[in-house]
């Protein structure tokens, strides 16, 4: 296929999805988080457990045999928006390391690492698949520009009979988060999730004499009516001038929290989805908080300001997402800070995470062979973990209490990854915007349906 051959909907898609990833941060941060979503599948019982053992001996069952090939000294060109070199900062790694150097020298190839800054990576990997050229043999794509677009087209290798070794390769991603009719187009060896919750500022919290937030999570009352009671009890005036002081929440705008931690969402494959029940709840939970003034009001500032209020230490809460913990520390040494999941909505069953700009590896068509790519890939990551569950030295640093990487272990394995920035003509701000102007749920739901089914066919060219 040549370049020639784009159309406007790619050149479109191209525009918007940069324009998500820079925007998108005012959600809780998830657009900026440059580690591979995955599911975690925690092992809260540890490593030698005997679910742990029985992981490990279905991972070995569906291990791909031993292949004998010679790759004629080929180089592997391994595509990011970061250099995936493979760091030897720890035991994994190291092992993992020395299975690439033996693996090349076992098979007759090199690797490459490409790293293309993230501003631009969207549009020059997707025009070397569109003039197919593609930019390297295993290149990461964001789920928004890849699925349904780039798979309708039979650019990108379904690669879910060479996946199976638990151990080597996250289940979920190829198996749920980047699936197209029945068939898996993404992979990645990490294990981890991004974490998404609720940061709090404990030195304020007992200044003003709150309940602990841990305990509503022990108690697992944990919810939406505790959330806002608790965002009320720390709206104060504490020196008496009529005016605010304390407050509650940072953030005024928590769609997409409000969405994942009831279960819902925006659009659900090839529909919208703004009838359904746990979405109308979702959005009743936002129309609350903006018409009963909950949150800080802003000052006029961008996507960051959130994150400002937060660090001047008189505001309790701020969701965002793990990335966004060592600027705090730094910023706010002189207070304890922790971490909750953020609350159950009333139809959800668990905690839960998110990601809205969820991406993965994937291999070009005009790729020849990627059965040996992916074997050689489960060849590298199929090692036994030191660690006894994903992302452990990770929580390990950045949180103070056994309870807060209790809580980020919780919600990690239950990510959802929500698509709607997959349609670049949604309105997602617009309806936001309107939602938090006050105007009446049923009057958004109304006006936009139709909006939102129309952005979404034009992308699936329905």
């Amino acid at each position: 296929m040549k370049a020639s051959k784009w159309t406007p909907l790619l050149l479109s898609l191209i525009i918007a999805g940069s324009m998500a990833a820079c925007s998108s941060s005012s959600n809780g941060g998830a657009a900026n988080s440059a580690s591979e979503s995955a599911n975690a599948g925690v092992n809260e019982a540890g490593a030698n457990s005997p679910a742990a053992n029985e992981g490990a001996a279905e991972a070995e069952e569906l291990a791909t045999p031993e292949m004998d090939f010679d790759m004629g000294g080929r180089t592997i060109k391994i595509v990011s928006w970061w250099d995936m070199t493979i760091p030897e900062d720890n035991p994994d790694n190291i092992q993992k390391k020395k299975n690439l150097d033996e693996l090349m020298k076992k098979h007759n190839f090199k690797v490459e690492y490409v790293a293309i800054d993230y501003g631009e990576y969207q549009q020059k990997v997707v025009a070397s698949l569109l003039a197919g050229e593609p930019i390297g043999d295993i290149v990461r794509l964001g789920k928004t520009y890849t699925i349904p677009t780039l798979v309708k087209q039979d650019l990108l290798w379904p690669v879910d009979e060479y996946t199976k070794n638990s151990r080597a390769f996250n289940q979920k991603v190829t198996d749920e988060y980047m699936q197209y009719e029945g068939r898996g187009y993404g992979f990645t060896d990490n294990q981890a999730n991004l974490v998404q919750g609720v940061f709090y500022n404990k030195t304020l919290m007992n200044q003003l004499g709150l309940k602990p937030l841990q305990d509503y999570v022990n108690e697992d009352a944990w919810n939406w009516d505790a959330f806002i009671q608790v965002i009320k009890d720390s709206n104060k005036d504490t020196n008496n001038d009529g005016k605010l002081d304390t407050w509650g929440l940072a953030n005024s705008n928590l769609m997409d929290h409000a969405l994942y931690s009831n279960e819902a969402a925006l659009t659900l494959g090839e529909k919208q989805n703004l009838d359904d029940p746990k979405t109308l709840e979702s959005l009743n939970f936002i129309s609350r908080l903006a018409t009963e003034k909950l949150a800080r009001p802003t000052e006029g500032g961008d996507w960051t300001e959130p994150g400002q209020f937060f660090r001047q230490g008189n505001t309790l809460m701020y969701a965002g997402a793990l990335w966004e913990i060592g600027g705090f520390k730094t910023d706010m040494a002189d207070y304890e800070l922790g971490f909750v999941p953020f609350p159950k909505g009333p139809s959800a069953t668990s905690y839960h995470s998110a990601e809205a700009l969820f991406q993965s590896l994937t291999i070009p068509k005009a790729v020849e062979h990627p059965e040996q790519l992916l074997y050689i890939w489960e060849k590298i990551h199929d090692i036994e973990s030191v660690y006894d569950y994903p992302d452990q030295g990770s929580y390990e640093t950045n949180f103070t209490t056994e309870e807060d990487i209790e809580n980020a272990k919780m919600v990690a394995p239950n990510m959802i990854v929500l698509d709607h920035n997959t349609f670049p003509n949604l309105k997602y701000y617009d309806f936001v915007g309107e939602l938090n102007a006050g105007t009446s749920v049923s009057t958004v739901v109304e006006k936009y349906k139709a909006a939102f089914q129309a952005a979404i066919d034009e992308v699936y060219q329905n």
